[in-house]
């Protein structure tokens, strides 16, 4: 049986919300600072991405498929790999002279990993990476 599982990050950004959706979208540059991510990929609805996540040679080819593109403001992809599958949303939010960056994961757990301990770990692992790479995009958009 699979499980769902939900994780969001928040962090703001001293950037209008161009400037963050440039960098969001930039998929080479992505893996400056998202966790253990490589990325490479097309723009718009219906273009296909290819991210490789992990460390060495230890992880897997995360492909995703992007179902709304709305810049500068919200990016939804749906996973459709045989690791990862659900869909993520990255949003980019007006606030003044700065911008909230969020980043969602609707994630289908595979039986294997659907159970509580599962869950647990792959909450703690995904949620601790998301946080940590959302710090560090705040850091590399921002405008000094």
């Amino acid at each position: 049986m699979d499980a769902q599982l939900e994780i969001t990050s928040r962090v703001l950004v001293r950037a209008a919300p161009e400037r963050v959706w440039e960098a969001a979208v930039d998929w080479p540059r992505q893996g400056e600072w998202m966790w253990g991510t490589r990325v490479r990929g097309g723009h718009g609805v219906g273009a296909e991405l290819s991210a490789w996540t992990g460390i060495g040679p230890v992880g897997f080819t995360d492909t995703m498929v992007i179902t709304e593109w709305d810049p500068p403001r919200r990016c939804v992809v749906r996973h459709t790999g045989s690791v990862v599958r659900g869909s993520g949303v990255f949003e980019a939010i007006p606030l003044g002279g700065q911008c909230e960056f969020s980043w969602t994961e609707q994630l289908e757990l595979p039986g294997l990993i659907a159970g509580r301990a599962g869950r647990a770990l792959v909450r703690a692992l995904a949620q601790g990476g998301l946080d940590a790479s959302l710090r560090r995009f705040a850091r590399m958009a921002s405008t000094s």
